[in-house]
């Protein structure tokens, strides 16, 4: 609506009409209870009444996210006043005129809704308003407040993960700053909107109660108005006051039933977002055609029965078998658009063989199954693997700062059918067998009760354990083992390939995307870290931390050491190592103990850092350690001893301490005989950080 202003020079301010209409209206809602209505101005309120609340109702229907409708918690208290407001205004009007009344649309619902006339329309009618009543306070508007408070509960509670799943996706790089804002935006108007509705839902059950009370009072206040004030009689009372508020009543309600309808639609749709409701029901009631076959034959099975009416059975049978059977060509059709599609594929490839590129891409993540672990990944059946498989995905890259690339789900005929494979661009990393229908079972420690089964290893982490039928898991558990189905075991080596093949995945491209996305909100940082070092440079620093689990989601504390040391050199692994020093309270936060912050340590020899440092040799690729032989042996002899007894002791994750010039030697001098073993240097030991040493390592 376009505003309406003064002519130029008065100085007299613009008034806005639509900034103006819904204060009027809603202030005029309240003066209706005060202010006697005329029957015409009263049968208009009540006809916008009923059809303001089948717009709400097919609003919400076509609405594909309860946070589109975002105004409704509002909309509904307007509604239930105004409606309220009506109630009052019609029951002056009933009270005061008696059988004047001349309201058409109260006694259109008092005579042609109820269907019959006398006393035998009016208990059909207060019946009628008696199950509508029930119906709405029972069993929708109770059930809707219910929903509404455990979705608000749950809202809540969820808004903390869902915001770090944002920052964390802005930080790796997957999503801009203004997405990122967007989907913040949306989380907190899902918070607003559910906690809104938990309270506005109240307003529905309220009308509920107003309605019933309004309804005794005009019937008692009928009796009294026409027996004592007009001097009539109690049958005329009766077909006068009574036959009114009950035509009120239903009125009144009608609109209450369709808003109420609308909260329980809109704050029941929460898990199926994303589409209206009308195409959410044909998908998802035509995903399996033999309901219906069964369906059509339950009703043949009826109309056969003596007694039952077959002439509206066989032909609801019929319709019903009719819609299988549509459905049935439907789910064909792309089957033979499929097969046309891979034959013209087929020709195509056939003819223009020459012109085919020689080099074929790999995939960057594939995991391969055998025929027999296809169901695991099968829409049909659940594709419990392909959830978990999304879920690792996201899980690891909050863990490692990286974004871990879609891993590609394959059969191959090679493999046994319970064995699956997992490759890393083509090379295989992990091998297993998976026995379906059964499960892991593996002993956390201290659990003496023994379970029959098959004896295996677990392929995650190497750990003895053993297969259990089904039937046995509850028992299982109860012992106190950990029980683990198969998907879950697929995707936890998949998270330890991943954790300790974190270098490989990224490559220069991944590098460079991370470095063109940090420069979007910190070109300096970049910028700094580019003078000096290139993208391949910065790469290497990158994987030498993820090398040793090192997280690299603070890659601005990381690029701001490259900036700072790469002016001094760019020697690959010193630079590494500055950049784990920027990251010191992280490491030791990694290691230490989360109560007492305390990071329980092994150290070395004086004498053997000692003659570790002095082996030293310079390679193209930096420092190594060469000791002589014997004395490498007996370094590694050592070592391992002292492990064992730390183990032993108690220590869950030896840690060895030592200086910063032995740190990379001593990590490279191991990772043959230990890969997994933790490294860290004084340097790296932040002031908060407690150090409780359980050992010495001696070369003796």
């Amino acid at each position: 609506m376009a505003d309406i202003a003064e002519p130029a020079g008065l100085g007299l301010p613009r008034i806005n009409v639509q900034g103006l209409f819904m204060p009027a209206a809603i202030v005029s809602v309240v003066m209706m209870i005060i202010i006697p209505l005329p029957t015409v101005l009263l049968d208009t309120l009540m006809a916008f009444n009923l059809i303001l609340s089948l717009l709400i109702l097919l609003n919400v229907l076509y609405t594909q996210k309860a946070t589109d409708f975002s105004i409704f918690p509002t909309v509904l208290l307007v509604v239930t006043v105004f409606s309220l407001a009506l109630n009052v205004s019609s029951t002056r009007l009933i009270l005061t005129r008696g059988a004047r009344f001349d309201g058409r649309m109260i006694r259109a619902f008092a005579s042609f809704v109820v269907g019959s006339g006398g006393t035998e329309g009016l208990v059909v009618g207060f019946i009628i308003f008696i199950v509508i009543i029930a119906v709405q306070a029972i069993v929708i508007t109770k059930g809707a407040s219910r929903v509404s408070e455990v979705a608000a509960r749950f809202t809540l509670d969820a808004m903390g993960p869902k915001q770090m799943a944002i920052e964390a996706e802005y930080n790796a790089g997957a999503i801009t700053e203004e997405e990122a804002n967007q989907k913040r935006r949306e989380i907190q108007m899902e918070s607003d909107f559910y906690g809104s509705m938990d309270g506005a839902s109240k307003f529905i059950s309220g009308n509920v109660v107003v309605g019933i009370l309004i309804t005794v009072i005009n019937i008692v206040g009928g009796f009294i108005v026409g027996i004592a004030i007009h001097g009539e009689s109690a049958s005329d009372a009766i077909a006068n006051y009574i036959s009114l508020s009950v035509g009120d009543g239903l009125l009144s309600q009608l609109p209450s039933l369709l808003v109420s309808t609308a909260v329980g639609v809109i704050v029941t749709r929460a898990a199926s977002a994303g589409a209206p409701l009308d195409e959410q029901i044909t998908k998802q009631f035509s995903r399996d055609r033999r309901i219906y076959w069964i369906s059509a034959g339950v009703l043949l099975f009826l109309a056969v029965l003596p007694g039952f009416p077959w002439y509206v059975l066989v032909p609801m049978a019929a319709l019903i078998a009719f819609y299988a059977w549509t459905l049935r060509r439907k789910a064909l059709k792309p089957s033979f658009a499929e097969a046309e599609a891979k034959a013209k594929e087929k020709q195509k490839a056939e003819t223009d063989d020459a012109a085919l590129s020689p080099v074929v891409p790999l995939d960057p993540l594939s995991l391969e199954l055998g025929y027999g672990l296809i169901p695991l990944v099968d829409k049909d059946k659940g594709a419990e693997l392909v959830e978990r498989i999304q879920r690792l995905r996201k899980e690891a890259g909050l863990e490692l700062g990286l974004v871990i690339p879609k891993i590609r789900i394959i059969d191959n005929m090679r493999l046994d059918s319970a064995e699956y494979c997992f490759k890393i661009k083509g090379m295989e990393v992990g091998r297993a067998k998976i026995r379906r229908g059964y499960y892991l079972c593996m002993n956390p420690g201290g659990v003496t009760v023994d379970i029959p089964g098959e004896k295996t290893v677990d392929p995650a982490f190497g750990l003895p354990a053993t297969w259990i039928a089904e039937d046995k898991r509850d028992e299982a558990e109860r012992a106190g083992y950990t029980v683990v189905d198969p998907p879950s075991i697929i995707a936890t080596h998949i998270t330890e390939i991943i954790r300790h093949h974190a270098a490989e995945i990224l490559g220069m491209q991944e590098t460079s995307k991370i470095l063109e996305a940090l420069k979007q909100d910190y070109p300096s940082v970049v910028e700094e870290a580019r003078k000096n070092l290139s993208v391949g440079e910065i790469q290497k620093v990158l994987q030498g931390l993820l090398r040793e689990q090192v997280s690299i989601r603070n890659t601005v504390g990381i690029l701001e050491a490259l900036a700072e040391f790469s002016v001094i050199t760019k020697n690959v692994p010193f630079l590494i190592e500055k950049a784990r020093q920027a990251l010191a309270r992280q490491i030791c936060l990694q290691y230490a103990d989360e109560e007492t912050r305390t990071i329980r340590v092994l150290t070395i020899n004086q004498a053997l850092e000692t003659e570790i440092l002095n082996s030293q040799v310079e390679t193209p690729s930096g420092k190594i350690a060469a000791m002589e032989p014997a004395k490498q042996k007996a370094w590694i002899i050592a070592l391992s001893r002292t492990l064992s007894n730390a183990k032993n002791a108690g220590m869950i994750q030896p840690v060895i301490l030592c200086a910063e010039p032995t740190r990379a030697l001593v990590k490279q001098s191991t990772e043959r005989e230990v890969p997994d073993l933790i490294v860290l240097s004084v340097r790296e030991i932040v002031p908060e950080v407690n150090v409780l040493q359980m050992g010495e390592i001696r070369g003796e």
